[in-house]
């Protein structure tokens, strides 16, 4: 581990920063540097598109050559040098400006030329932008696929184990007999649907000047159709215009993203606890990784430490992203700055979700289910049949069926013979006797194979 990591303040730059270094080259400093520049160059590039604004009609091929360079992501150091022109204007958005007014002089841009560069703009049309390609970004790239991949491996468990039968617990007690897959098939169609709910957040975008108004765009160009160039730029990025902002876009659309990633990471934490108790009960066993120590003191242990620390980082993730939805649509009157110093921690909110990710992925490729476990809670729970008996006996027109199988079996042990006792003294017709005396925990699953295979 390098220095800068051993130093580092947050463990998403220290310990995990193998694991976030994707997350890393969307959100960090440097990388806020670049997708600023990409708008800039992109918008004087629009703009140069425009018939109305012939004062860019005359761009030489190297400047438009540098535009195309600057929009794909310019050299690495490019960082660098904004951050010294950043010292000296003390302000970040401006020094982006300065910095590509500086290339495109270099390739030959007119002094009039240059003035374009950042035209109408507030910082904010810039930074919502950015922050809004970055947001697509990391959904795309990184937490959808990862979000896919831990829905395949569910599914697979699912498909795996559909007929293996399990107990159930209801407030922790032993209930109704469930099957493996039926269980991690309830997850897997839980993560499809929240997963379908934050792909289709919609990343809006706007455009419109310091109060959203076009107010410096019409005075300039009186006679131009501002909103509609406006829109077909922030189109072209793939965002969706906001037409109706203050300097800022309100973040609504930010806050809903930020919600539909904690619901699914609200399940996350859900399926964490229950493996994690499954794991408890040697539903499952953990595969041993060769060298790993699972306690400092006690040699045996394999402690599901994949989902424990899933868990966490998923709380984590939560908590930041909770205070995010919560703070960044509010802005006093027409702007404050409360959003520019949130925003920078969209990147540490989907660092610890994806952190979490990550951790179940791989707590659930080390799971080997135990039949023989299973087996055995099954057999030591005949009683869960009570439910069953009781609603043939309903069927059947038998007086107080529930409370005789409440007096019968609750808060104790009942063998398999005296549930046979039992149903034997009830009198029903011969055939449905027979088949109530055959059944077992083990049978006792209803649908939940066919089930566990549509998921």
């Amino acid at each position: 581990m390098t220095d800068t990591r051993l130093t580092a303040l947050s463990p998403l730059d220290g310990r995990y920063a193998d694991q976030t270094r994707e997350l890393a080259e969307i959100f960090s400093e440097s990388a806020l540097i670049r997708y600023r520049v990409r708008i800039e160059a992109l918008w004087f590039r629009h703009l140069a598109g425009q018939p109305e604004i012939r004062e860019l009609a005359g761009l030489n091929a190297a400047t438009r050559a540098a535009l195309e360079s600057l929009a794909g992501g310019a050299p690495p150091e490019e960082p660098a040098r904004v951050k010294e022109i950043e010292a000296r204007t003390n302000h970040d958005v401006k020094a982006v400006e300065y910095f590509v007014r500086e290339q495109l002089a270099v390739a030959g841009a007119t002094s009039a030329q240059l003035e374009f560069v950042h035209f109408a703009c507030t910082s904010e049309d810039v930074n919502n932008l950015c922050y809004a390609l970055m947001l697509s970004d990391a959904r795309s790239r990184l937490m959808l696929p990862q979000m896919r991949r831990v829905l395949e491996r569910l599914r697979e468990i699912a498909h795996q184990t559909a007929d293996l039968p399990m107990l159930s617990r209801t407030h922790g007690q032993p209930a109704s007999p469930t099957t493996l897959g039926k269980e991690m098939a309830n997850f897997a169609a839980r993560f499809a649907r929240l997963e379908r709910g934050f792909e289709s957040v919609t990343a809006l975008g706007k455009m419109n000047g310091a109060v959203g108004n076009y107010n410096a765009h019409l005075v300039a160009y009186p006679d131009t159709d501002w909103p509609e160039i406006t829109r077909l730029f922030v189109e072209s990025l793939g965002l969706e215009q906001n037409a109706h902002t203050i300097q800022i876009e309100p973040h609504d659309w930010i806050a809903e993203y930020c919600h539909a990633l904690a619901r699914y990471d609200t399940a996350l934490i859900d399926l964490c606890r229950d493996l994690w108790g499954y794991v408890s009960l040697g539903y499952f066993r953990q595969r041993a990784v060769a060298g790993e120590v699972g306690s400092s003191t006690m040699p045996h242990k394999v402690n599901p430490i994949d989902f424990e620390n899933a868990e966490g980082n998923a709380g984590v993730a939560n908590a930041l992203l909770g205070f995010l939805a919560d703070n960044l649509p509010i802005s006093r009157w027409q702007r404050d700055l409360t959003d520019s110093t949130v925003l920078r921690n969209l990147g540490v909110a989907l660092g610890h979700a994806t952190l979490s990710l990550r951790s179940v992925l791989k707590g659930l490729n080390k799971l080997e289910a135990d039949p023989a476990r299973m087996a055995a809670d099954l057999d030591a729970n005949w009683e869960v049949l009570a439910e069953a008996i009781q609603t043939v006996m309903r069927r059947h027109g038998v007086a107080d069926a529930y409370d005789r199988l409440k007096d019968f079996t609750r808060g104790r042990r009942v063998g398999p013979q005296e549930l046979r006792d039992f149903v034997g003294s009830l009198g029903l017709p011969p055939e449905v006797t027979a088949r109530l005396s055959a059944l077992t925990p083990a049978a006792y699953t209803g649908l939940a194979a066919a089930l566990a295979r549509r998921s």
